[in-house]
């Protein structure tokens, strides 16, 4: 039996498992553009922060315990990648999350990472005796 080509109302034998799957290269840039944005502690302690409301730039760093500038480059990163939204009041810039599926994401990142590292304690347990590190 011989296959039947493939027509523009026809289902293609092969379906992506995926969204990624679908992206071409340049897309996939991007992708990798805004997964490198997210893999710094000083910009997740950021999103965190915006998590609880909108703040400026003074306001984060004093929060985040970072200088001025190295918040607002940070922020200037985040906000290219369209994480952050920002609004000028008077002298101050205000910053907020412009999309909350960040936090799905982060969420998503942070629970897998803390169900791997039960299971790593879980097995060092049972080659320790379940015994503590520390001792009396």
């Amino acid at each position: 039996m011989m296959a039947q080509p493939l027509t523009a109302t026809s289902t293609p034998l092969v379906q992506p498992a995926s969204a990624i799957d679908a992206l071409p290269p340049e897309a996939l840039a991007e992708v990798a553009a805004y997964f490198q944005m997210l893999a710094e502690p000083t910009r997740l302690h950021i999103l965190s922060l915006l998590r609880q409301g909108e703040c400026n730039v003074g306001d984060l760093a004093l929060r985040s315990g970072h200088s001025v500038a190295n918040v607002s480059r940070h922020l200037s990163l985040m906000s290219k990648q369209g994480v952050v939204a920002r609004e000028g009041r008077g002298t101050s810039v205000y910053y907020r999350i412009a999309d909350d599926m960040i936090f799905s994401l982060c969420d998503l990142v942070c629970g897998n990472i803390a169900r791997h590292l039960e299971r790593s304690a879980s097995r060092r347990s049972v080659f320790t005796g379940g015994a503590s590190s520390e001792r009396p």
